[in-house]
C-alpha cells in the first residue's frame, strides 16, 4: 500500500446511532466532531497531544469495561459510541463539580462556563469545607503572574513549555494530592529558572491561572473588561519570521498579544519579544 493510499483509508464508526467516516488515525473525538458532538476538553486544546489528564471529555465504548477517554482513543473500524448516556454524564459532571470546588474557575471563560451549565456541575456542592488549592498568586516580574489557586493540574502549560512547543522544560509537576503544584526545577523563583518568557504557557492555560502581568493588574482594579476590547491582527517585525499577532487593544491601550492558533508559522506560539515587547507603544504617552 502506498502513502497516498494509506493517507487515504477511512474508518466507519457509529456516534450516537450515527455513522461516522473518518480519515483512519483519527481519535473518537475527532468522531465526534464529525457528528457535530463538541465535548468538553480541558487538557487537550487545538495545538496540544491529549495529556489525559482531566477526564472529562469520556465516552461510553460499546464492550469497554471502562469509561475512554476520547481525545486520545484512536477510533478502530466497527466501534460503537455513546457520550450521553448516564454514566458518561455522570461522570463529567462530577469531574467538573470536583474541580470547581477545588479551584477558582472564574476566569475559565465562556467555554469552561457552558460546559459546566450543559453537564449541571454544581461547584458549590460538597460544601464550603471543601479542600482546595488555594494559594497566593506568584507576582514574581512585570511580564506575568501565576495564581495556582486557579490551576486544575491539567498538564497543558507544562507540555507546551515542553516537547509539544518550546522544549524548554522550565517547569513540571511537583508534589502529590494537594500538594501537587505546578513547579519550576527546585521550585526556584521563575526568573531564577530555565524559563525564557515566551509566555506560551498563558496561551494554553484554560483556567486563568497563568495570566499577563497587565491583565492581572487590571482585573485586580476591575478595569478588565472584554466587551469594550477590538482585536487587530497584524506581523511581529522584531525579525523575519512573520509571526502573526492579534493585538488586544482596550481604550486605545494595547492591553495583551496573542497570535492565532491556525497560523502555519506559529500556532499561537511567540517568543518573550513578540508577547512581551509592545509595551514601548505607550511609552512617554504621559510624558
Amino acid at each position: 500500500m502506498t502513502l497516498t493510499e494509506r493517507e487515504m483509508s477511512t474508518i466507519t464508526a457509529q456516534v450516537n446511532g450515527k455513522s461516522v467516516e473518518v480519515p483512519e488515525g483519527s481519535t473518537i473525538l475527532d468522531a465526534c466532531r464529525e457528528v457535530g458532538l463538541e465535548l468538553p476538553t480541558l487538557c487537550y486544546g487545538p495545538t496540544m497531544t491529549a495529556a489525559n489528564a482531566c477526564r472529562v471529555c469520556v465516552v461510553e465504548l460499546e464492550g469497554s469495561r471502562t469509561l475512554v477517554p476520547s481525545c486520545s482513543r484512536a477510533l478502530e473500524d466497527g466501534m460503537v459510541i455513546k457520550t450521553g448516556t448516564e454514566r458518561a454524564q455522570h461522570s463529567r459532571r462530577l469531574v467538573l463539580e470536583l474541580l470547581g470546588s477545588a479551584s477558582e474557575l472564574d476566569r475559565s471563560g465562556d467555554q469552561l462556563d457552558s460546559w459546566m451549565r450543559a453537564a449541571r456541575a454544581e461547584s458549590d456542592r460538597f460544601g464550603p469545607n471543601a479542600a482546595t488549592v488555594a494559594t497566593p498568586p506568584k507576582i514574581e516580574d512585570d511580564l506575568y503572574v501565576r495564581d495556582y489557586g486557579r490551576c486544575i493540574l491539567c498538564y497543558r502549560c507544562v507540555d507546551a513549555c515542553g516537547v509539544e512547543h518550546q522544549n524548554t522544560f522550565a517547569i513540571t509537576v511537583a508534589g502529590r494530592g494537594f500538594e501537587a503544584h505546578i513547579a519550576t526545577e527546585f521550585d526556584v523563583a521563575l526568573p531564577d529558572s530555565a524559563c525564557v518568557y515566551c509566555g506560551n504557557c498563558i496561551a494554553v492555560c484554560p483556567t486563568g491561572a497563568l495570566v499577563g502581568r497587565v491583565e492581572f493588574d487590571m482585573r485586580e482594579d476591575d478595569t478588565w473588561d472584554v466587551s469594550r476590547q477590538e482585536v487587530t491582527r497584524t506581523v511581529c517585525a522584531y525579525c523575519g519570521v512573520g509571526c502573526n499577532l492579534d493585538l488586544h487593544t482596550q481604550d486605545g491601550e494595547i492591553v495583551s498579544v496573542t497570535s492565532p492558533h491556525d497560523h502555519d508559522v506559529t500556532l499561537g506560539n511567540l517568543c518573550i519579544k513578540g508577547r512581551f515587547g509592545w509595551s514601548f507603544v505607550s511609552s512617554g504617552k504621559d510624558d
